[in-house]
């Protein structure tokens, strides 16, 4: 009880300068559904991100539902409905569920993940990645995902909810060079399989050429990420948005190809304990800068 009086006297004392820095975007009308991440936030009850995304004046949350996530896929049939029903009660929707799955399977309980998502309003789901044996040849690894994303678009499409692909950044991950899993992805609709483009990971990956490949792509967002990022040594590591290698020119370009889909803000850079009152003050005060700096970028402000 005494962590719960703690969050609810941080909320008080915080509420008002979180809403005070943040009533252009709740009250100017643009085309993207604006959620964030909620990594971070894991620890907290249902209620209280509820909380904290209503305070940012958000439409609602991408969150870890997976395993060591928000929730756990066994129990996902009656957690996923007290989490999406808190969500409503304060306005909110689950915009991207981020799951475990990359393929049909009852290891990942992919059938069941994605129907009680389905059946609970969750438009999109985010994938899981996949990784390249470096002693293997590239690109007969790559044909060998086609049969599994075949079968998990084809689940997908049956039960009315969108696949997304991460390109994350690395040596051996699948979606890294960007054109591996696009060259699968352009098989498809952009409503049967998307991309969930992520310009954190495309900068580190591409440098000054992450433009190439958000060309390549375009025509199948789903979703998008701003992070931002630096360099420490030969390490990425994350930062504020603005503070870092990843570029205001990519707000530039969703503005002038009219990308219209959901835009998820990611402080994944933020570590610590979310029922500490201390974290949980310094994590309300990155959404504020983050955002500030978002809304700046896509002319929101």
């Amino acid at each position: 009880m005494s962590d719960r009086r703690t969050f609810l006297k941080n909320a008080a004392l915080l509420g008002g300068s979180l809403a005070l820095s943040t009533p252009a975007l709740a009250a100017k009308a643009k085309p993207n559904k604006l959620c964030f991440f909620t990594k971070h936030l894991q620890g907290l009850s249902y209620d209280e991100i509820a909380g904290l995304g209503a305070e940012m004046g958000v439409e609602g949350v991408e969150s870890p539902i997976r395993p060591k996530g928000h929730i756990e896929p066994e129990a996902i049939e009656t957690e996923l409905p007290k989490y999406v029903e808190a969500l409503k009660k304060q306005g909110l929707e689950l915009t991207i569920l981020t799951s475990g799955i990359n393929e049909v399977s009852a290891e990942q309980h992919t059938e069941k993940v994605l129907r009680t998502a389905a059946a609970l309003g969750v438009k999109r789901y985010r994938m899981n990645y996949f990784k390249y044996d470096l002693s293997k040849p590239i690109w007969e690894q790559l044909q060998e995902i086609r049969p599994k994303v075949k079968d998990l678009v084809q689940l997908s499409q049956e039960l009315g909810i969108q696949p997304l692909f991460q390109n994350h950044s690395g040596k051996d991950y699948f979606g890294a060079p960007v054109w591996d899993i696009y060259s699968i992805m352009r098989d498809y609709a952009p409503e049967q399989f998307a991309f969930v483009f992520d310009i954190y990971h495309a900068t580190v990956e591409g440098g000054s050429s992450w433009p190439l490949n958000a060309a390549l792509t375009a025509d199948h967002w789903g979703a998008v990420y701003f992070k931002d990022f630096q360099w420490q040594g030969r390490k990425a590591e994350g930062c504020p948005l603005g503070q870092g290698q990843v570029s205001p020119d990519f707000a530039k370009l969703l503005l002038k190809r009219g990308y219209a889909g959901p835009i998820s803000l990611h402080v994944e850079y933020l570590k610590g304990d979310a029922k500490d009152p201390a974290f949980l003050k310094v994590c309300r005060e990155a959404h504020v800068r983050d955002l500030k700096v978002l809304k700046e970028w896509m002319g929101w402000a």
